[in-house]
């Protein structure tokens, strides 16, 4: 379609989204539930009592309007000067009486008024019914006729107006008090909200703080209710991700520290390496060379090992998956046949029981196998290491790798297996410092415990105990 000139085509918006409507608040909610459950039992205990108030005055009217009756029919004889009897004698005032005979139609006392009359009353004076009540629309009153004789009926009617305007004050008192009732329970359950809502309030404080400024500390628990105990899992869970947080912190700060080093060797001979290819530059000599390339690979296989670990350290706080039947005795097996490729003239002694667990083999085979690597580093060529797996009777098993190396100092038994931790004497091997670290991640996650000791050749005794069943 062509556009006409000088008229700009009009520009479609997009359209609006439709708003959301406004959720009241766990508070209002609260105050409203409370206030509607008040509200539906005033209303309810006021509909009944009113019924059965109704019920009982109208039940009391008709008794006593019948017993009235009945005592004018028998104790007031009924003859053709009823119209000059006074009607005090007969009944109290606030009652019109009167005689219905079947020819002559209804005679009342003078000073009184007549009582409505209609078919059944009739029907009692001709003697087809034996008495009526009912009540009559047209006056408000309510009326009764027995008979009082061969061919006549006395008639009373009394109104209703009392009984109704009692009714309506009862209304109006029970409409009252339960609106009041209703007010009271509103106010008290916006107190009971405002009190019971309090900790969770401070928990939503507490965990906009936390995403605002990464602030983890726990927040004061009070009482011993379940919003206490949600308040007490919270701070747990707080304290959980404080610690994996420092946990990461030091990993990273410990990682830069060890990674200064070799980086630094590498950099320092590959500038070196680059300034003596540079035209002009003095040529370095072929031994210093080989030495230099031998020095950057061994700093690169150090660096490879180190970035390895480190990855292996980092999964501590990743999703497991499922467990699976673990033969110990296989993985050790496997972690000897990866050690006895690199372990040069050095000997293993091993002596294996079965024992069957649930876990992850490959991270237990990684474990065993950085114990022989430890025990292979510090072993003198041509001794063995010995490798036991036995049961200690206790639902446990034990493996043991036990070398005849320089051993442990005691100062530095309880710091081998913390990160990046070398004795001195191991600072100058080649290794990482977190082989130690990560059999004791492997071996926590199990359900175990690693020990550290030493051997009855003087070497070290590296202990893992785990869980499990014999196989």
């Amino acid at each position: 379609m062509s556009a006409v000139p000088g008229v700009e085509p009009p520009q479609s918006h997009p359209p609006k989204k439709a708003e959301s409507p406004r959720r009241f608040s766990l508070r209002t909610r609260v105050m409203l539930l409370a206030a509607s459950c008040v509200g539906g039992a005033v209303a309810l205990v006021s509909l009944v009592a009113y019924l059965t108030v109704r019920g009982n005055l109208y039940q009391q009217f008709d008794d006593s309007l019948i017993e009235r009756a009945n005592a004018a029919v028998t104790s007031v004889p009924v003859q053709a000067q009823f119209r000059e009897v006074p009607a005090a004698l007969l009944v109290s005032s606030d009652i019109d009486i009167g005689l219905l005979q079947a020819g002559a139609g209804l005679t009342w006392p003078e000073r009184g008024e007549p009582p409505p009359v209609g078919d059944a009353e009739r029907a009692v004076a001709v003697g087809t019914a034996e008495s009526s009540l009912r009540t009559d629309t047209a006056t408000d009153m309510r009326v009764v006729a027995l008979p009082s004789g061969p061919g006549q009926a006395l008639v009373l009617a009394q109104s209703l107006a009392p009984t109704k305007r009692t009714l309506a004050e009862l209304s109006l008192v029970l409409f009252l008090f339960g609106g009041a009732g209703i007010v009271v329970a509103a106010a008290a359950g916006t107190a009971v909200a405002r009190a019971g809502l309090r900790p969770v309030e401070r928990l939503t404080s507490a965990t906009e703080r936390v995403a605002r400024t990464m602030d983890l500390r726990p927040i004061p628990v009070t009482g011993d209710d379940e919003l206490s105990r949600l308040t007490h899992s919270f701070n747990t869970m707080l304290a959980a991700v404080a610690d994996s947080q420092e946990r990461q912190r030091q990993l990273v700060a410990d990682a830069g520290h060890e990674l200064r080093t070799p980086l630094t060797s590498l950099r320092t001979n590959l500038e070196l390496l680059l300034a003596t290819s540079r035209e002009g530059a003095r040529p370095l000599a072929e031994r210093d060379r080989v030495e230099m390339e031998a020095d950057i690979r061994g700093q690169l296989d150090e660096l490879t090992q180190l970035i390895g670990d480190l990855v292996e350290l980092a999964r501590e706080s990743e999703p497991r998956i499922e467990n699976e039947r673990v033969d110990l005795a296989e993985v050790v097996e496997r972690a000897l046949d990866r050690a006895r490729r690199r372990a040069g003239e050095t000997e293993f002694d091993v002596m294996l029981e079965p024992w069957v667990l649930a876990g992850d083999p490959a991270v237990l085979e990684r474990a065993v196998l950085n114990l022989l690597d430890n025990a292979v580093k510090f072993s003198p060529e041509g001794s063995t290491v010995q490798v036991r797996l036995r049961a200690l009777g206790d639902g446990t098993a034990v493996i043991e790798v036990s070398d005849a190396g320089p051993g442990i100092a005691d100062e530095d038994l309880p710091k081998v297996f913390e990160r990046f931790y070398r004795s001195s004497e191991a600072r100058t091997l080649p290794g990482s410092g977190l082989g130690l670290a990560i059999v004791k991640q492997a071996t926590e996650r199990h359900g175990g415990a690693v020990y550290a000791g030493r051997s009855e050749a003087g070497g070290a005794l590296m202990t893992i105990r785990l869980p499990g069943v014999p196989g």
